[in-house]
């Protein structure tokens, strides 16, 4: 692997694997870097950490981008400068469509692109889709780990706190989850070319009548189930790395 660095990042611009798994804690890709066989730390600048491995037999890059679309946007596209072709991200994410239970996953089949980055690049009406063979590939995986999961759009927005705007609207046109970065990585990835998809692990409930703050105690995202529910999706996430590959992405 060539360590010479890319500019913001400081990962290696080129000799990466052409799959990667990207999420917005260091911490936590460290942790999925654990479940890698020969995992190797390769760089390490401000929010963005860069492990390499295998699974399953196929190298794998595993980053951090750290929290919302602004700084996680310039991690994307230096993946992609530095050859990686095939994108997941695993983060989590506040339920706004009832059925969906803490530790669930969503796999996005696409977002709504709020993210305070990317509308100043590209004119509103453009989509944040995921690849249709990512939606496939993380559906497929989970199935078969048995993950309790479901698919739909998601919400990625710039603020983290509520505000003042109706979250419960989004709800009632079936937006499964709020997050902070998915949106940025699906349109990088369709102007660059790549395939890219997410998986999120739901942490707690951000519409106001799916709320019960008395028996929950209000928002914890650092509960047993929320870690087991990464736990299930970054396996999730891997496997669909490796279907994806498999199927030449």
């Amino acid at each position: 692997m060539t360590l010479d660095p890319l500019p913001l990042t400081r990962i290696p611009g080129t000799g990466l694997p052409s799959s990667a798994l990207v999420v917005g804690d260091p911490a936590r890709a460290a942790a999925v870097a654990e479940l890698l066989d020969e995992a190797e730390e390769v760089s390490h600048h401000r929010e963005y950490r860069l492990f390499t491995g295998s699974w399953a037999g196929l190298p794998v890059a595993v980053a951090s981008h750290g929290v919302g679309g602004p700084g996680a946007i310039l991690l994307f596209r230096e993946l992609a400068d530095a050859g990686v072709r095939t994108l997941i991200r695993l983060g989590t994410a506040g339920a706004i469509r009832s059925g969906i239970a803490d530790g669930d996953l969503v796999i996005a089949e696409g977002a709504v692109r709020d993210d305070g980055v990317t509308g100043q690049l590209l004119p509103p009406e453009y989509p944040a889709v995921a690849a249709p063979e990512a939606v496939l590939a993380l559906a497929r995986a989970a199935r078969e780990a048995s993950a309790p999961h479901h698919r739909g759009i998601v919400w990625t927005r710039a603020a983290f706190q509520p505000g003042l705007l109706p979250v419960t609207e989004y709800g009632k046109a079936g937006v499964a989850a709020i997050e902070m970065e998915l949106s940025a990585l699906l349109v990088t990835a369709s102007l660059r070319g790549l395939t890219a998809g997410g998986v999120l692990v739901v942490d707690g409930a951000n519409a106001d009548d799916l709320v019960d703050v008395e028996a929950t105690g209000g928002y914890d995202p650092h509960r047993q189930v929320v870690a087991d529910g990464v736990g299930r999706a970054a396996a999730v996430a891997l496997e669909a790395l490796r279907l994806l590959a498999e199927d030449g992405r």
